[in-house]
C-alpha cells in the first residue's frame, strides 16, 4: 500500500481596535481551490485590555467557520461524484 503526505497550510490574519478583534482565516488547498471564513471578539469594557484572549476568540471562532465550510465542499463533492443526495456531514 502506498502512503501519500499532504499538508496545508492555514493562514490567520488578525485585526484590532482596543475592544473589538476580527480574525481571517483561509485554507488554499491542493487542487488550487481556497476556503476563507472569519471570526470576531468582543472586549467589554470593564474587561482588561489582552489582545491575546481576543485573538484565541476570534481565531478559534475563524476556524470553527473554516472547518464547517470545508464539511459542507466535502458533502457537496460526494454527492457530485455519487449523483445522490447523501447524509450531512456534522462534527
Amino acid at each position: 500500500m502506498m502512503h501519500t503526505t499532504v499538508g496545508w497550510h492555514i493562514e490567520l490574519e488578525f485585526m484590532e481596535d482596543g475592544q473589538h478583534t476580527r480574525a481571517a482565516a483561509l485554507v488554499r488547498l491542493p487542487d488550487g481551490s481556497e476556503v476563507r471564513a472569519h471570526g470576531r471578539a468582543n472586549r467589554h469594557r470593564i474587561d482588561s485590555n489582552q489582545p491575546r484572549v481576543g485573538e484565541e476568540i476570534a481565531g478559534a471562532r475563524a476556524l470553527n467557520e473554516l472547518a464547517m465550510q470545508l464539511l459542507t465542499k466535502a458533502h457537496e463533492e460526494i454527492d457530485a461524484a455519487s449523483g445522490r443526495t447523501s447524509h450531512p456531514i456534522h462534527v
